[in-house]
Formats: C-alpha cells, sequence, structure tokens
C-alpha cells in the first residue's frame, strides 16, 4: 500500500518525504522515486541526489543506483520560495522601542516569519504594519529578524530596525554577549540543581520532525539550568540559559535529561499532561529575561516579561507565586 512506503514531515523549514523500497521492486532509483510522487519529477530528484538531499541509512546516494527491498530513502526538500510578506495590522506588545531596536513580548500560538502552511498572521507581518519601513532589513522574508522562538513558546524578543542595529545584534548574538533565560515547566525533575547540558543538536536520525543531541553532524548547543522550585512530586519550575540558539535546543536539553517539557507534544510525556488539573495546549516554556548592549549606544539593557496566563495557572494550583 502507498501509505505503507511514503511519510510526508513538514516544519517551519523543510519537508521530508521518506519512501520504503517493497518486497520485489527493482530498477533505478531515480526512476523509482519519481514514480513514487507526483510532487516531484525525476529530473527534479536527479537535482536533489546532485546536491546530497536524498539519503538512505544517514549516506548519501547516486541516482542510478539499484533499489533493494527494506531500503528507507528520505528526500530533504527546501521550502518553495515564499510570496513577499505584506504588513498586516496585528497588535504587538512592545515593551521597548527607539530608532534601531524594538523589543517585545511574542504570545504564544505566533509563527515568527511566513513558512510553509504560515503565510500570514506572522510576527513579520505585524512588524511590516507597525514599522512600515522595515522592509528588506536581514532579507525580504524575514526582515528585522534577528533571533526567533518556537510558535507556542512565549516571550521576549528583539527586531532591529535598520542594518546597522542588524549588523551590531548579530556580532552580539554571535559573541554570545546576550543573556538569553527562559522559565520552564518540566515533568519530574533535573539530576540536579544547577548544571549544563553541552554537545551536538541534530535532526533525529529516525524522527525527521525532531531535533536531538547527536554525535555527528549537529550544532554546538549549551544550555545552563537551575532548578527554582518543585511543585508537587510531579513538576519542577527550571530556569534555562542558553549560550547558543539552536532549534528546539531546551526543548531537546530537557528531554535529554529526562525532564521534557510539560506540554510539549513533540518530546514531552502527552499521558502525564493529560494527568494535570489544567492540561496545557502549548510547551510550557517562556523567554523571560533578556538583557544586551544597545548595538549602536552601547546603553546596557535588561528586560524582563514574566510569562503568560497558562504558565502562571500551573503554578498558582501549585500555591506557587512568581
Amino acid at each position: 500500500m502507498q501509505e505503507e512506503l511514503f511519510e510526508n514531515i513538514e516544519d517551519e523549514d523543510d519537508t521530508v518525504l521518506v519512501f520504503t523500497v517493497p518486497e520485489g521492486a527493482t530498477g533505478r532509483l531515480d526512476a523509482w522515486l519519481a514514480a513514487q510522487t507526483s510532487e516531484l519529477s525525476r529530473a527534479r530528484i536527479q537535482a536533489l541526489i546532485k546536491e546530497g538531499r536524498v539519503t538512505c541509512a544517514g549516506e548519501t546516494v547516486k541516482a542510478n543506483a539499484s533499489i533493494k527491498a527494506g531500503q528507507v530513502f528520505e528526500i530533504d526538500v527546501p521550502p518553495p520560495q515564499p510570496a513577499i510578506p505584506q504588513p498586516q495590522a496585528i497588535p504587538l506588545d512592545i515593551l521597548y522601542e527607539d530608532r534601531d531596536l524594538l523589543l517585545l513580548n511574542k504570545p504564544a500560538g505566533m509563527v515568527v516569519h511566513p513558512a510553509p502552511g504560515h503565510a500570514d498572521g506572522t510576527l513579520v507581518n505585524a512588524l511590516l504594519h507597525h514599522c512600515r519601513d522595515l522592509g528588506g532589513i536581514g532579507g525580504v522574508e524575514r526582515p528585522g529578524i534577528v533571533h526567533r522562538l518556537d510558535k507556542e513558546t512565549s516571550g521576549l524578543l528583539v527586531v532591529a530596525k535598520n542594518d546597522t542595529a542588524m549588523a551590531g545584534m548579530v556580532r552580539l548574538f554571535q559573541r554570545g554577549e546576550i543573556i538569553k533565560e527562559y522559565d520552564a515547566l518540566v515533568h519530574g525533575a533535573p539530576p540536579h540543581d544547577s548544571g549544563t547540558v553541552s554537545g551536538l543538536i541534530g535532526r533525529h536520525p529516525v524522527h525527521r520532525k525532531r531535533m536531538a543531541v547527536v554525535r555527528t553532524n549537529g550544532r554546538r548547543a549549551v544550555t545552563h539550568y537551575t532548578l527554582k522550585q518543585r511543585l508537587g512530586q510531579d513538576i519542577s519550575w527550571v530556569c534555562c540559559r542558553i549560550e547558543t540558539g539552536r532549534t528546539h535546543q531546551i526543548r531537546v536539553h530537557m528531554q535529554a535529561l529526562g525532564c521534557p517539557l510539560v506540554g510539549d507534544a513533540l518530546y514531552g510525556r502527552s499521558a502525564a499532561d493529560r494527568r494535570l488539573p489544567q492540561p496545557p495546549q502549548r510547551q510550557m516554556l517562556h523567554a523571560a529575561h533578556l538583557a544586551f548592549a544597545h548595538p549602536i549606544s552601547g546603553v546596557a539593557l535588561d528586560f524582563h516579561a514574566p510569562p503568560p496566563d497558562d504558565f502562571m495557572r500551573v503554578l498558582a494550583w501549585y500555591q506557587v507565586s512568581y
């Protein structure tokens, strides 16, 4: 059956098509793959193979290779070129603004920039309406965006309003001269009251929609954690300070410690979430503290934002104040 051979996995950045060769199938790889999907022509598949975007067991392949039963091929399809974002009158919770920077408190549920499945209604659309002349700063697809937060992560995010500010903020991030701290609610508790998780984060070798701590083919990621308070026997409130900003970094690192985020549909414990008095509808992760030197003036900037109501309700249930 076709549905047993093919899987389509999407995230904000790419689409991974997964095909399993059934018993009795023979022929060239490129021809067989082209016959499995109407989304890609044989010429397009050959181009993706040449770019190293088609793999089997983690290894790149050749277009003229012969297929064998049981082989699993993954095609990493880059996203199509998105349309230029348009301004939209979407309310923003702005905490600070000058002619160079804007700092806001992003709500959970808002996507930072247009991506497949999220053509509009994003933070970028809102910023283009608010700032008027933001277009093109840092690229037309993600104007002003210096760093990102996952869709369901709330909290502080800084935006550059001109090219000079963008270059300055990028340097601060690259040098690790920005303090980024998150409040997180996790299942269980970390192994120590404080510690550091470091290593490489890359695409999960099996579950391609996930990231994972890997030994090779990943990017360096460092998260420092501090246990703020245990909430009963099952949940803990943790502060995470990140030196790097990899995709899903805190979510992956907390899972690696054995204490995944409460409400995390991708890395968490759904059964444990359902047992909570008020099951959360998203991962309980909030960017609460952001501090850095202004990239133009050098003035020290320090911002704090308390978590939104859904996070606070969990604390209140355990009679804990923020």
